[in-house]
């Protein structure tokens, strides 16, 4: 169906197509084209989407998506009752790894000179609110389990651990909370086009595209944390070089700011990687998949103490100058 709607409505005939990680993308001449379903969006967010391609692109962004016409001038395209929108990519290889940081904060950069106002997608300032709600989510499954007892070795490993967890969760939002109150931002912690999660894939391997449907509207330390947290699971052991090269390289574009650190370091002490495991296992269909989770979670538990020595040493493996900039460390970490 994907190729008849590129030939039936955009009048595109692709020369061939591939799977790159995240979708199918067809390919034309020196361009991509991607067919994105859209059914469940609303028309609000898909505007701030295409009004953020339409800045990066005349802002320079080579890498970013642009929104296609159909021969009738129309964005959005109805088959078999899904909506569907085209997007449109120039074909450039990808970047050398060592690149991303200073990649990223030119994206950053560019995305922070955009004027108008962007609510659907926003994320800017929500961290508090949406790690409450997340934590009291998993509060309420933890005194469920509790009370009627684990039923499995899943739910003991996951009762016996919420204490410290929703500690570490705690400590974040109390750390964030006082950033807000304490800290002062600069003009480069302005919002922002980011990511839901960013990561080395997030981009592709073989080509680099700037995917809207990839972004959050938020501070710049979303996408540096996301992508150390994804680095330190990797290479927990080995990562130090990589963390110090990706850092150093964004900011070249955009030194960071005391506020941005101490937001950086917010989200990882947010034990985001303990929330999916646990979220994943009572959502899974499968035995398999809680297998999986259940394998997970006994990872993550065994490198707790690991991860505690990875966030106590954090600002010194950033090379961050904590005492000029007056960032607190936690105490207990130390």
């Amino acid at each position: 169906m994907s190729q008849e709607i590129l030939t039936k409505y955009f009048g595109i005939h692709p020369e061939r197509s591939f799977y790159d990680g995240e979708m199918d993308r067809y390919l034309v001449g020196e361009l991509l084209y991607s067919i994105v379903p859209v059914t469940n969006l609303e028309q609000e967010t898909l505007v701030e989407l295409y009004n953020l391609t339409e800045h990066l692109s005349s802002a320079g962004d080579i890498y970013v998506s642009s929104f296609v016409p159909t021969s009738e001038e129309k964005f959005l395209v109805t088959e078999r009752n899904e909506d569907f929108v085209v997007l449109k990519n120039n074909f450039i290889q990808a970047s050398s790894q060592k690149k991303v940081g200073r990649k990223l904060s030119k994206l950053h950069y560019r995305g922070r000179l955009y004027q108008e106002r962007v609510e659907k997608i926003s994320r800017m300032g929500k961290w508090k609110q949406l790690w409450e709600t997340r934590l009291a989510q998993l509060e309420s499954a933890y005194l469920k389990v509790v009370e009627q007892h684990p039923g499995d070795e899943f739910e003991r490993k996951f009762a016996e651990s919420y204490p410290y967890y929703s500690a570490l969760a705690e400590n974040a939002i109390q750390y964030l909370v006082d950033t807000e109150l304490d800290d002062e931002p600069k003009e480069t912690d302005a919002g922002t086009v980011c990511h839901e999660r960013f990561g080395s894939k997030t981009w592709g391997n073989e080509v680099w595209i700037h995917f809207p449907f990839q972004w959050v509207f938020d501070h710049c330390s979303r996408d540096l944390a996301e992508w150390v947290r994804e680095k330190y699971f990797l290479k927990s052991n080995t990562f130090h070089h990589d963390l110090q090269e990706f850092l150093r390289s964004y900011q070249t574009i955009t030194p960071l700011s005391s506020f941005s650190w101490r937001l950086l370091y917010a989200r990882l002490l947010f034990p985001l990687h303990y929330f999916e495991c646990i979220e994943e296992y009572y959502i899974s269909q499968s035995d398999q998949q809680r297998k999986t989770m259940e394998e997970k979670l006994e990872r993550h538990l065994k490198q707790s103490r690991h991860y505690e020595r990875f966030l106590a040493e954090f600002y010194h493996l950033s090379e961050v100058p904590v005492k000029k900039l007056g960032i607190p460390v936690i105490d207990w970490l130390q």
